[in-house]
């Protein structure tokens, strides 16, 4: 990478986002050397126009911000940096900077849920109920979730249509999980039927 750090007076804002959810967490500002220590370290580093020092965020939280990718803008001035956070981003606990009234991708974030349970099974949970039916009743469940929904929203009101279509996002979500097709490739695929690829 080129980054201009001479427009800014030695620093670049650095734009951070969820990379699964691709919701903007915060804000901040680099300098060379805090952008080498993100590289070389995974973490994001900012340096603190405060606090005059490097920053690397989590550093007394715990809450990093761990670097899945790295990219600037046309002009060479500003960065994207899609994180893996680790908890809360804002200091006031929430997970974003920004006060958002609600996530509004928070369908990535219940993938991530059902991960988890896949990867550390909790007791009485339903996604490990499902999974230990198996396949063919995960697949079911999709099915007569799938009607219901077409059953609210022919006959009954839209409470009902929200509340069925819910079920069937979610048990669609724990069948992708089941054979390993990621929301990744799902939306690649459509993005791709778009542009007619």
């Amino acid at each position: 990478m080129t980054i201009d750090f001479n427009k800014g007076e030695g620093l670049v804002p650095a734009i951070i986002q969820d990379e699964q959810t691709l919701e903007v967490l915060m804000l901040g500002y680099m300098n060379a050397e805090a952008y080498q220590k993100t590289v070389s370290e995974n973490k994001v580093t900012f340096f603190s126009r405060t606090k005059n020092r490097l920053w690397t965020k989590g550093e007394e939280s715990g809450n990093f911000l761990n670097v899945v990718s790295i990219s600037e803008d046309c002009d060479n001035d500003t960065l994207l940096i899609k994180v893996n956070p680790v908890g809360p981003t804002c200091h006031k606990g929430n997970r974003s900077c920004f006060d958002t009234a609600y996530n509004q991708n928070f369908i990535f974030e219940l993938e991530k849920i059902i991960e988890d349970r896949y990867a550390n099974p909790v007791e009485g949970s339903y996604v490990n109920k499902l999974r230990n039916k198996g396949l063919n009743k995960i697949a079911q469940k999709v099915g007569e979730e799938g009607v219901e929904t077409v059953i609210a929203a022919l006959n009954e009101t839209e409470h009902d249509l929200i509340n069925e279509a819910s079920d069937l996002v979610f048990h669609l979500l724990v069948l992708l999980k089941e054979k390993n097709v990621s929301l990744e490739k799902i939306a690649r695929n459509l993005e791709g039927r778009h542009s007619g690829k």
